[in-house]
């Protein structure tokens, strides 16, 4: 398959300005779309299934994994995020 246009990954340490930078290039060109990650943790204040992250169950996320649903995914403080 091909998939035009270009990936780019946006990574940092906890608490580096990685959201504030996302939001800004999200505002600045309207090519630039983000990936919604996938994670099995719970919801925080105002976040939303499908525009922060996708909520999935335990049993869900292990059926994607094992679907090779994921470009990659990991564990991180006790829950897991994938990226699909």
């Amino acid at each position: 398959m091909d998939y035009p246009g270009n990936l780019f990954v946006v990574a940092a340490p906890s608490g580096a300005g990685k959201s504030s930078l996302v939001k800004a290039l999200l505002e600045l060109d309207s090519h630039v779309h983000l990936s919604i990650s996938h994670t099995t943790r719970s919801p925080r204040g105002q976040e939303k299934h499908g525009r922060d992250y996708y909520f999935a169950s335990q049993p869900e996320f292990d059926a994607m994994i094992e679907g090779n649903a994921f470009v990659e995914w990991a564990h991180v403080h006790g829950n897991r995020y994938g990226t699909s």
